[in-house]
């Protein structure tokens, strides 16, 4: 899949100075990209986006405790 005019965009959460991040393409004919942040020309992971958008509406507890 050509992903050179995908837009990358990561959590707000994440912070500016967070180099340790998922970035996500979405916007791409039925498919969503996921790449890591620290490597920007690395491999990229390709999901159906009807299989993407069934993973981020799970409700995944997080301990933020710490």
């Amino acid at each position: 899949m050509d992903l050179t005019g995908a837009h990358w965009r990561k959590s707000v959460r994440s912070g500016s100075n967070q180099a340790a991040c998922v970035e996500v393409a979405v916007g791409l004919p039925g498919a969503v990209g996921v790449r890591d942040s620290k490597d920007l020309s690395g491999p990229v992971l390709v999901f159906a986006a009807d299989a993407w958008r069934a993973f981020v509406s799970q409700e995944i507890p997080c301990d933020t405790a710490g």
